[in-house]
């Protein structure tokens, strides 16, 4: 007896598929989008929480980069090894230096040492360990669930269900070229239950693109060997320089300084940004260079990087980003995508709302099931004036909307909103098209495979039925 595909694929089984998603993970969905959204401003919240890291006034030059070196060294003076300086991304920020194994949080998936220093005056403000302060713990629940790495693959796991939810969710939505103005359409007068309902689906449809794109980059910061696979990438993981470069000079009496090896490693790069310094470690360690090209879609994490010999002051290697591959390029854009700043301040802000937005989806979807159930009565949905001030309240009598005008104003700038995310999707294929084109081969090459896939899954099934 042949097992009924027919069946399989109707559209009862993909409502069950979704609802037994959202029911099982639903609540790490939102969360996941909550703790996403605020990480997307995390550096500028730390600011905010912590006042003494802005430097309101810059007066005069920043100091040498040997200066703040040891200016660090003598704060942390049994702490040996490898120190990496991240510089600010403007005037009034500090200059960070990270120590990557603390004896302290050793054991812990990533929790380095990050000392705060003052460019301006090589003053050493704070030192904190990641994951003891209130941004970076929020960034670690998004990223490991506070489990290191079985968290760190959980995650990973969450953004390919995270696929099939919104996948099914858009199927479910879908009401024919004809009925797409009235699936649009929120009814606020017709009850809680179904004003959360349409909030539901219009939201879904809106942040859906958006969702994918950060469920596919999420699941491949957590698996990099797979997108490696993919597009025959190899040491473009999040963070990793993919090479170990040794110094085969003889130690000697005059190594070379941080500013004398960012003064090497520009010749290759003249125009490009400082980015980091990772001094050496040990007499075989090298000073690693990164350095951001204009053409570079990474900010914080550029690939251009230099090593210099720290013995002979010659330069080891380079990697240029325009050398790479088509892969390697798709590559770099996995973390600039998910982090929203390849899309510059209007891309944060986005993925922002559509964080807040996956949060609202679990809220209403949760709201409507409950009700269904019987746990949760519906309730009208009036606006009323009290006192000259307008406040939503919800009532069983059917209240006059005193608000109604505004709610259709609301509504309609909904709609705008919509359609302006389409129009900056299509802006954002155009620059990909303009500024990246390995990354469109990369995304054709993998739909190629993904459709060749599919079609000779469906020619197997016709096989098997026509058996």
């Amino acid at each position: 007896m042949q097992f009924p595909v027919q069946r399989l694929f109707n559209r009862a089984t993909w409502v069950k598929v979704h609802l037994y998603l959202a029911l099982i993970a639903g609540f790490f969905f939102a969360l996941m989008g909550l703790t996403g959204s605020i990480s997307v401003y995390r550096e500028d919240l730390d600011e905010l929480l912590n006042p003494k890291l802005v430097i309101e006034q810059p007066e005069g030059k920043r100091q040498s980069l040997d200066k703040i070196m040891a200016a660090v060294q003598a704060a942390h003076p049994n702490r040996y090894g490898s120190w990496t300086l991240e510089l600010p991304r403007s005037a009034h920020g500090m200059i960070t230096v990270w120590y990557d194994k603390p004896r302290e949080t050793f054991f812990e998936l990533h929790a380095p040492l990050m000392v705060s220093v003052n460019p301006y005056t090589a003053e050493v403000i704070a030192s904190r360990f990641w994951g003891q302060t209130a941004t970076t713990w929020l960034l670690d629940l998004h990223t490991q669930l506070q489990l290191d790495r079985f968290g760190w693959n959980t995650v990973g796991i969450l953004g390919l269900l995270l696929v099939v939810s919104i996948g099914t969710g858009v199927y479910l939505w879908w009401p024919g070229w004809r009925g797409i103005l009235d699936a649009l359409k929120i009814r606020h007068r017709a009850g809680m239950i179904r004003l959360a309902f349409d909030l539901h689906r219009l939201i879904g449809l809106l942040s859906a693109s958006i969702l994918l794109l950060l469920a596919f980059t999420g699941f491949n910061l957590s698996y990099p060997g797979v997108l490696e696979t993919l597009v025959g990438s190899s040491g473009m993981e999040h963070g990793e320089t993919g090479r170990n470069i040794i110094s085969t000079a003889i130690p000697n009496n005059h190594p070379v300084g941080l500013e004398s090896a960012e003064f090497v490693a520009r010749a290759p790069f003249p125009r490009a940004e400082l980015r980091r310094v990772t001094t050496p470690a040990g007499d075989s360690g090298i000073y690693r260079i990164n350095l951001r090209q204009g053409s570079e879609v990474n900010h914080r994490h550029p690939y251009t990087t230099v090593w210099v010999d720290r013995w002979s002051g010659q330069v080891k290697e380079v990697r240029d980003p325009s050398a790479f591959s088509s892969g390697e390029t798709f590559a770099t854009w996995v973390w600039p995508m998910h982090t929203g700043e390849a899309f510059g301040a209007t891309g944060r802000f986005i993925w922002f709302l559509t964080g807040i937005g996956l949060f609202v989806l679990y809220v209403s979807g949760l709201l409507h099931w409950l009700h269904r159930h019987g746990k949760v009565k519906d309730r009208d949905v009036n606006f009323i004036a009290r006192d000259g001030v307008y406040a939503a309240s919800l009532s069983g009598t059917g209240a006059v909307s005193a608000l109604r005008p505004l709610f259709y104003r609301l509504q309609g700038m909904s709609y705008r909103a919509g359609l302006t995310l389409f129009r900056l999707a299509g802006l954002l294929l155009q620059r990909a098209k303009r500024h990246a084109p390995h990354v469109m081969k990369g995304c054709t090459t993998l739909w190629q495979r993904l459709r060749s896939m599919l079609i000779n899954r469906q020619k197997r099934i016709g096989k098997n039925e026509g058996e």
